[in-house]
């Protein structure tokens, strides 16, 4: 499909997200909203030499927000939760 690069966009860094990391070993990740399981699995797989055991993917709305008067749409974007093989890990996760 895509330059891996492109796929995943950045890390989601949450309290959900922490718990996730340290009880099973999951990550998750805002990805390319076209990118289907198996790019993402690739895509983790390359960029972080890490070996990936399962992904779930959830497509997030955006929100309606207000500026005064005016309202407006934030974008909508995909999200991928990445079990990773136990004993691996994400080094820029380290150190949050």
């Amino acid at each position: 499909m895509k330059d891996y690069t492109r796929i995943i966009k950045r890390p989601i860094v949450t309290e959900k997200g922490t718990a996730l990391r340290q009880a099973d070993n999951q990550v998750i990740f805002a990805v390319d909203k076209s990118a289907n399981k198996i790019e993402i699995k690739k895509a983790v797989e390359e960029l972080f030499g890490v070996h990936v055991e399962d992904v779930k993917t959830m497509n997030m709305n955006g929100k309606a927000k207000r500026y005064g008067m005016h309202t407006y749409k934030r974008s909508d974007w995909k999200k991928a939760i990445v079990k990773l093989r136990s004993g691996e890990s994400i080094e820029f996760y380290e150190g949050v």
